[in-house]
């Protein structure tokens, strides 16, 4: 399989095509909407998910002037739709945790067919190549976290509202907010800019910063349970290492930082903007490391190299091109992407964890119990 080689002078056009995503075509869910109508006992309605590729179902597919999209084969080889749009063989992790909660796979707010019953157990945002900030992916055509949530607020929530028959303080509660988002902001952006304008100090305080105000109007609205995945070890992506010993390690170092602001950021800065939420923070790059660097443990036997034949722009899948047949042996499914098997390790941790250096403060199984 095809490897991207390792070059921290690759062009723009190679780290703005980044974690790109995937379009979900699972059927929209009909459900009963009173209020009493939780999933399997479950004290969660559903979950609204935001962020970019790591958990987007397809929001780019129909964005306007958008280039990343991956309805194509091989992607989605091992899904019974086939290619939906997801850019994995499979299941991305944010379908896996809806698994483990026994919840409904969420529609794309860009498909039309997203309005009435089919949103009451969620929606998901995700527009692969978009970042925390405004500036990431802006290239690209992509729906930025503001933009996501602005499109929750202006035109999900009210229909939301409608069909339980409850204000939003009082059905928010009820869900989960999932968000995965960052990797975009240093894969792409801080990458270009390192040494010019942002320390890793900097740059981790300004996405903090920025982050904390967007779930600061989440939680305005009436958010309180959220899962926040942590920044995957983006040096380790094969579109820019050559191997596991070879990572980008001043970006991982930038990764690592961020979770440890992150972590800051919930233990004290919480308190005083959003006392009654709950947080789950996942290190996803401690995780994620993990496999790699214990493949065996992980029932991996390749690491280093994509499952797919990838082109030289972006370490993207190339349709129709030779893609490895025991997939659930490999970490990476193209140059920036990880397998359904690796996903589903990423979300098992995040649901079940017991060791709070992979998932802070309590794991989602806990979370979810408030």
């Amino acid at each position: 399989m095809s490897r991207t080689p390792n070059s921290n002078s690759i062009s723009i056009n190679l780290f703005i095509t980044l974690s790109f995503s995937v379009l979900a075509s699972y059927s929209n869910v009909v459900v009963d909407a009173s209020p009493t109508n939780l999933i399997n006992g479950s004290s969660l309605r559903g979950m609204f998910i935001f962020g970019s590729s790591i958990v987007d179902n397809g929001n780019n597919n129909n964005l306007f002037g958008n280039f990343a999209k991956a309805n194509y084969l091989p992607y989605g080889i091992d899904l019974a739709l086939g290619p939906t749009g997801r850019f994995s063989n499979g299941k991305n992790v944010a379908d896996l945790i809806a698994d483990h909660l026994k919840l409904p796979i969420v529609p794309p707010f860009s498909d039309p067919n997203t309005k009435g019953k089919s949103i009451v157990h969620g929606v998901n945002f995700g527009s692969g190549g978009s970042g925390i900030l405004d500036v990431t992916g802006v290239l690209l055509g992509v729906t930025s976290m503001n933009n996501q949530i602005k499109n929750f607020r202006n035109k999900i929530l009210p229909q939301l509202e409608t069909e339980i028959g409850r204000k939003a303080h009082k059905i928010l509660p009820e869900y989960l907010f999932l968000v995965g988002a960052g990797n975009n902001d240093h894969s792409s952006y801080y990458l270009l800019h390192q040494n010019i304008i942002w320390t890793p100090k900097v740059f981790a305080a300004k996405l903090i910063s920025n982050l904390l105000a967007q779930l600061k109007e989440l939680y305005d609205l009436g958010a309180r349970k959220f899962l926040l995945l942590s920044v995957y070890p983006v040096g380790c992506n094969p579109v820019l290492a050559k191997n596991k010993d070879n990572c980008v390690k001043e970006l991982n170092a930038a990764v690592y930082l961020y979770h440890d602001q992150l972590l800051v950021m919930v233990k004290h800065k919480i308190d005083q903007h959003m006392p009654a939420a709950q947080f789950s923070v996942v290190n996803s790059a401690k995780i994620i490391t993990g496999m790699i660097q214990n493949a065996n443990a992980s029932g991996f036997t390749n690491v280093d190299f994509t499952c797919c034949d990838t082109s030289m722009l972006g370490g993207l899948c190339k349709k129709k091109g030779k893609v490895c047949p025991k997939r659930d042996e490999y970490v990476y499914f193209d140059g920036l992407h990880l397998t359904e098997a690796a996903n589903a390790i990423l979300a098992t941790k995040a649901y079940n964890s017991i060791d709070s250096s992979e998932v802070f403060p309590v794991n989602l199984e806990k979370l979810v119990q408030f």
